[in-house]
């Protein structure tokens, strides 16, 4: 019998709060490595501010979080620092620098470090730039020169500029048509798989999140309700499961990936 993927971030007893309103309370859940986890929730649940708190962005008022085997809320600035090298972020819409070049937003992390020469990191840049499906030609353009689907390649080549051990994707394919959201789920099928990551990945997509999803983890009530592949999701009798995965566009979702994995014969 096979073991258990050891955690990579566990998240124990955790509580957040804005001001005197908590966002989280006992909060907890562990992602595996290598594991696809994809958090849902509803508009307000703290889906964004869980990704900040296990990023050490913001820090919970109680509870316990390790990333990578260390404990962030005890870890000094310098520390944080060296284990944020391990980990890529891309954030909603992009938040590509306008006044950057493609490959200059890319080279960013890389910069920040100031460990490499500018000849390795033009190197790495045009690297991450083919590893995302763009040219080498696009490293010269401004943001405001890219369709939206660029924009999200680019995000993610800086994401992986360092060679992450774990990405952060925080909606990822928001405010794609069709046919690019896709194409972008499929390079994070591919890359996941080639590069060997971690992926924790906020979405409100269902189509996004039956296609890369091994664990769905749905927060509702200030908490993690359910943690498991999807199939066992959709079995949890609670109110927010009900309207999110058995009705409409959720139910729709369901029945093509049951297709998928049982085609006519």
């Amino acid at each position: 019998m096979l073991s258990p993927a050891p955690a990579v971030i566990h998240l124990q007893h955790v509580s957040t709060r804005f001001g005197t309103r908590f966002i989280h309370r006992d909060l907890n859940l562990s992602v595996l490595h290598g594991e696809i986890l994809c958090i849902v929730g509803g508009s307000g649940s703290g889906k964004t501010t869980l990704l900040r708190v296990m990023l050490g962005l913001d820090r919970p008022v109680e509870g316990r979080i390790e990333v990578l085997g260390a404990a962030i809320p005890k870890l000094t600035i310098e520390q944080l620092m060296e284990l944020r090298r391990h980990s890529g972020v891309l954030y909603q819409q992009g938040a590509l620098f306008s006044a950057l070049t493609v490959g200059e937003n890319i080279a960013l992390p890389l910069h920040e470090l100031r460990v490499f020469d500018e000849d390795l990191i033009r190197a790495i840049v045009l690297l991450r730039l083919q590893m995302v499906g763009l040219d080498i030609s696009d490293a010269e353009k401004l943001p405001a020169e890219l369709s939206g689907g660029m924009i999200k390649r680019v995000a993610l080549a800086r994401a992986l500029a360092l060679e992450p051990r774990v990405v952060f994707l925080d909606e990822p394919t928001a405010g794609l048509d069709p046919e690019n959201s896709e194409m972008f789920v499929e390079l994070i099928r591919k890359l996941h798989r080639e590069l060997e990551l971690t992926v924790v990945m906020v979405t409100h997509d269902l189509d996004t999140l039956v296609a890369l999803s091994d664990r769905v983890a749905v927060l509702a009530d200030q908490r993690v309700i359910a943690a498991a592949p999807i199939a066992e999701v959709v079995t949890v009798d609670h109110p927010f499961i009900e309207s999110y995965f058995r009705k409409g566009r959720g139910r729709r979702a369901l029945s093509a990936l049951a297709d998928s994995a049982h085609p006519a014969k």
